[in-house]
């Protein structure tokens, strides 16, 4: 799963939350490396020609294009969520891929976790609201696991709410 829980004291427990990661840096590494071998095999052929340096310009393109869709991929996943919960404060700290952080902050006794089966960004859309506002928690996270963090999150806010 994409989000641990810890405790940090004995009223305190902290949930990070994460995007999946399918593809860690020996695999982007060899990834480009195999589609720069693959793409080298018609050049072979040509080994010698003019056309090389005709076709060469296409096959680098291509590469540098793949080379630059897999790191802006990576870069968009470069997102945390934090929330903590105290008995007296709940606090979510969303990192953004820019860098930018966002806050929200509400009293757990007014906090409510919800679940829109329906009708959300996509299915079974977990939310907290409170403090006049609805935030969006682990919307990058699967539906299942999306299930199981509401699960999870209403509990641990019903119990810290009402001890």
């Amino acid at each position: 799963m994409p989000y641990t829980w810890t405790k940090d004291a004995a009223d305190t427990s902290e949930l990070r939350l994460w995007p999946h990661r399918s593809l860690p840096a020996h695999g982007f590494a060899a990834t480009i490396l195999g589609i720069f071998t693959l793409s080298t095999i018609p050049l072979y052929g040509l080994i010698g020609t003019v056309l090389l340096w005709g076709v060469l310009p296409f096959m680098l393109l291509a590469l540098g294009a793949m080379w630059y869709a897999l790191q802006r991929n990576n870069r968009d996943l470069d997102i945390i969520e934090v929330l903590t919960l105290t008995p007296d404060d709940l606090h979510l700290t969303r990192q953004t891929r820019k860098g930018d952080a966002q806050e929200w902050r509400c009293n757990p006794y007014w906090t409510q976790v919800n679940m829109h089966q329906k009708g959300g960004p996509v299915p079974h859309y977990v939310t907290l609201s409170g403090a006049g506002r609805e935030v969006e928690i682990g919307a990058f996270l699967s539906e299942d696991e999306r299930k199981s963090l509401y699960a999870e999150l209403d509990e641990k806010v019903r119990r810290i709410a009402r001890p």
